[in-house]
């Protein structure tokens, strides 16, 4: 589980970037590609390092107009995966 005031991002080598081959955003990483799909790429472009996970969820909950809760939970589970991944840092 990833706290509230943690501040998630990227690691050196790891890049967020639109890949048209791929069809859409992907996370690059040394010999790994991850396509992020949905809302996912609007959760990893806020993670800057800067902003804290609770500032993101209430960021996100204010830009789709959704349940800050559901959110929260949405957020929490894609960055622990990430986390576990190495492709964001907390």
């Amino acid at each position: 589980m990833i706290a509230a005031d943690a501040k998630p991002k990227l690691p050196r080598g790891v890049r967020l970037t639109h890949n048209e081959a791929q069809g859409g955003w992907v996370l690059l990483a040394p010999e790994r590609v991850f396509k992020a799909e949905g809302p996912a790429h609007e959760i990893v472009r806020r993670c800057t390092g800067d902003a804290t996970v609770n500032e993101i969820v209430d960021d996100l909950a204010k830009a789709f107009n959704a349940p800050r809760d559901r959110i929260m939970t949405d957020v929490s589970a894609m960055l622990t995966g990430l986390v576990e991944k190495k492709l964001i840092e907390v």
